[in-house]
C-alpha cells in the first residue's frame, strides 16, 4: 500500500475511467496477483463439480471403491487448497482497495493544500466534504473488479470449455448467456451513472448548506430567519430524497437482475441437461457436473452484474475527484519562478495597481468604502492572486512561494479555527512559550477569554470557534496571527466585531506589540486609524490620499464622511464604557468581557475620545 509519506504519484485527470485505470497501474503486481488468485479461486470452484462427476461415473455407479476414494480425496484436497487461495485473494484485494483509498485521499488532500485560498471560490465546501467522506470509498470499492471481476470472466470461459466436452448445445447456451445479460443490464448502467451524478451534486449542495446553517445558527436566530432557512433546507432535502428514490429504483433493478438472471440461467441449462440425460445422451455423472457448473456460474454472473453497478458508481465518484484535480491555483499563487530570493532585509511592498506603498517597520492602514477593493490590495500584497507587487527590488511573484509564506502573513477576519485546546488553536504550527502566549493574549485584549474558560488555555475550542462569540473568535485569530511573528502582517478587519472600548485597547496594544515590524490593517474604525503611522485612503481601488488619520480628517471630505459612520458608533460605545468605568467603584475593572484591566481601560477611553473628535 502507499506509504503515509510516499509520493502518491501524478493522477490521470483525463476522466473517471482514466483515473480508475491509473489507480490500477500504480499497483500492477498487486493487481495482477489479485486477478490471478481470484481466477484460480473461481476455477477451482468449477473443478469441484468435475471431480464429483468423476466420483459418480468412475466410482459410485460401477461400485469401484478405490476410484471413489481417490476422487473423493482429490475433491477434499482441491477444497482445502481453494480455501487457502480464497484467504489470499481476500487479503490481496483488501490491499488493492486500501491502496486506492489512501492514494486518492493523499492526492485530494495534497491538491486542496496546493489550491489553498483559491479552493473556496472554485468548489463548494459540501462537494469537497462529499469527495473526502463518500467518493473515496466508492472508488476503492470499484477496484474489486480487478480481482473477482477478472476471475468471473476467466471461470465463465473455463466452464464453457468444460461444457463443450459434455454438450456443444449447453456450451452455446452458456456462451450466449452473457451477451443477453449485457443487453439487459447495459442501459441500466448508463441510466445509473446519470442519476447517481445528479444525486451527488445535490448531496454536495445540501452538505454545504448544513455547514452554513451550523455556522450561522446564532445569526439566523438573531434575525429571526431560522424558520425561513429551515423551510428552504426542508425543500432541498425533499428533492434530494426524490433523487435518491430514482437512484434506488435503478439500483433495485440491477440487483434484481443480478439475482434473477443467473437463477433463470440455471433453470434453462438444467432443463436442457435433464432432457439430454433422459434421452441417454448424457451420463448421470455428467448431469451432476452440469448442474454443479451452472450453480458455480451463478456467483460469477451475479458478481459481474454487481461489478457493473459498482463501476458505474466508481466512475461517477472518480469524475468528481478529477474535477477537483483539474482546478489550478489562481495565477500568481503558484510556487513562483524562483528567479529571485526574497529581500534579505525588511523592504518596501509596493502595489502598482493601487499605488499602495507599505514602508517596512510601520503600522499602515488601508481605508476604502468598498471592502472588496481593499481586500483585493491585501490579496495582491500577500500573493493570493495575480500581482505586479514588488518587494524591495524584486517582483513578489518571482520569489519562491515558501519564502513569501514564511515572511508575509495574511490574517483574514474569517480564517478557519480548528478544533483543539485554546493553546493549540492560537499556537498554530509553532509551540510558543507561556510568556509569548501571555504577551499575545494581552496585545489582543483576550485576557477575559482565557480567564472565562474553566481550564484556561487548556480549554477545548470547537471547530470554527463556535463555542465562542464573534468578538472572541476575532481576538483569538488575532492572538494566533501575533504568535506567528511574521515579518509582514496583513490583517483584514482585525477589530470589526469588537466594541469600541475593546477596539481602542487592541489598536493601541497592536501598535506596541508590532513595533518595528511591518503591519498593515484594513479598517474604517477611527480608533484603529488613529494608531496608524500611515493611512492610505482608497477610492475605486486606488490611493486617493495618504497621511495621518487626523490630517486626512481635516483635508479629505470623502475620508471624513466614510470614517464618521464608525465614529458615531464609537463615540457612543466609548461614552457607555466611560460611564461603566467611572461608576460606583472606580478602582475596579469594567464589566467582564472587555479584555483589559483598569489602567488599560482608562487609556482606551482616552484613545477613543481623541480619535473621534
Amino acid at each position: 500500500m502507499v506509504d503515509a509519506y510516499e509520493d502518491p504519484g501524478t493522477p490521470d485527470r483525463r476522466g473517471g475511467w482514466a483515473y480508475l485505470a491509473w489507480l490500477v497501474r500504480c499497483q500492477p503486481w498487486r493487481s495482477l496477483a489479485g486477478a490471478v488468485l481470484a481466477s484460480v479461486w473461481m476455477v477451482l470452484l468449477a473443478v469441484a463439480p468435475y471431480l464429483l462427476s468423476k466420483a459418480v461415473d468412475d466410482g459410485l455407479e460401477p461400485g469401484d471403491t478405490a476410484a471413489l476414494a481417490g476422487w473423493t480425496t482429490a475433491l477434499f484436497v482441491v477444497g482445502a487448497l481453494n480455501a487457502w487461495v480464497s484467504i489470499m485473494r481476500h487479503r490481496t484485494m483488501t490491499r488493492v482497495r486500501m491502496d486506492a483509498y489512501l492514494r486518492t485521499t493523499k492526492v485530494v488532500v495534497g491538491h486542496t493544500v496546493r489550491l489553498g485560498a483559491a479552493l473556496p471560490g472554485r468548489m463548494g465546501t459540501g462537494e469537497v466534504v462529499t469527495i473526502g467522506v463518500s467518493d473515496v470509498h466508492t472508488i476503492a470499492g470499484a477496484l474489486t473488479v480487478v480481482g473477482p471481476g477478472v476471475g468471473s470472466v476467466v471461470v465463465y470461459v473455463f466452464v464453457a470449455g468444460l461444457l463443450l466436452s459434455v454438450s456443444p448445445l449447453l456450451a452455446a447456451v452458456v456462451l450466449l448467456g452473457m451477451p443477453v445479460v449485457a443487453v439487459l443490464v447495459g442501459p441500466l448502467m448508463s441510466r445509473l451513472q446519470g442519476t447517481e451524478s445528479e444525486y451527488r451534486e445535490r448531496q454536495g449542495v445540501l452538505t454545504a448548506r448544513i455547514g452554513d446553517l451550523a455556522g450561522g445558527l446564532r445569526v439566523l436566530n438573531g434575525f429571526g430567519g431560522k424558520e425561513l432557512f429551515a423551510d428552504s433546507f426542508g425543500r432541498d432535502s425533499q428533492r434530494l430524497r426524490a433523487q435518491g428514490y430514482r437512484v434506488g429504483s435503478v439500483t433495485s433493478w440491477m440487483q434484481a437482475l443480478g439475482v434473477g438472471l443467473p437463477t433463470l440461467f440455471l433453470a434453462v441449462v438444467t432443463w436442457l441437461a435433464a432432457r439430454l440425460a433422459a434421452r441417454g445422451d448424457m451420463t448421470v455423472g455428467e448431469l451432476v457436473s452440469v448442474y454443479g457448473y451452472v450453480a458455480v456460474l451463478i456467483g460469477p454472473v451475479a458478481f459481474l452484474v454487481d461489478m457493473g453497478y459498482q463501476l458505474s458508481r466508481g466512475v461517477v465518484a472518480a469524475r468528481r475527484v478529477v474535477r477537483l484535480l483539474r482546478l489550478e491555483p489562481d495565477p500568481g499563487t503558484g510556487a513562483g519562478t524562483g528567479a529571485a530570493d526574497a529581500p534579505a532585509e525588511p523592504s518596501v511592498l509596493h502595489d502598482p495597481a493601487s499605488g499602495v506603498r507599505v514602508a517596512p517597520g510601520r503600522l499602515t492602514a488601508l481605508v476604502g468604502a468598498r471592502h472588496a477593493e481593499v481586500t483585493a490590495v491585501v490579496d495582491r500584497l500577500g500573493r493570493y492572486g495575480p500581482s505586479d507587487v514588488t518587494w524591495g527590488a524584486v517582483r513578489l511573484d518571482a520569489v519562491p512561494l515558501d519564502q513569501v509564506r514564511a515572511r508575509i502573513l495574511v490574517a483574514d477576519n474569517e480564517a478557519d479555527l480548528f478544533a483543539g485546546s485554546l493553546r493549540e488553536v492560537v499556537g498554530g504550527r509553532r509551540e510558543p512559550s507561556p510568556a509569548e502566549i501571555a504577551e499575545a493574549v494581552r496585545a489582543a485584549a483576550a485576557d477575559d477569554i482565557v480567564q472565562g474558560l474553566t481550564e484556561g488555555l487548556a480549554s477545548p475550542v470547537t471547530a470554527q470557534g463556535r463555542s465562542l462569540s464573534g468578538g472572541q473568535r476575532q481576538r483569538v485569530r488575532l492572538v494566533r496571527a501575533l504568535l506567528a511573528d511574521a515579518e509582514v502582517l496583513l490583517a483584514v478587519e482585525p477589530t470589526s466585531a469588537l466594541d469600541a472600548h475593546t477596539e481602542a485597547a487592541v489598536a493601541r496594544r497592536l501598535r506596541t506589540a508590532r513595533a518595528g515590524r511591518t503591519t498593515v490593517v484594513t479598517t474604517t474604525s477611527p480608533l484603529v486609524l488613529d494608531q496608524a503611522e500611515t493611512v492610505h485612503y482608497l477610492v475605486d481601488g486606488k490611493v486617493a490620499a495618504t497621511g495621518r488619520h487626523r490630517d486626512l480628517l481635516e483635508r479629505e471630505p470623502g475620508y471624513r464622511a466614510l470614517v464618521a459612520r464608525d465614529a458615531d458608533g464609537a463615540d457612543q460605545d466609548a461614552e457607555r464604557d466611560t460611564r461603566a468605568v467611572t461608576g460606583p467603584s472606580p478602582g475596579a475593572g469594567t464589566a467582564a468581557g472587555t479584555g483589559a484591566g483598569t489602567d488599560a481601560d482608562n487609556d482606551a477611553d482616552a484613545d477613543a475620545e481623541g480619535a473621534v473628535r
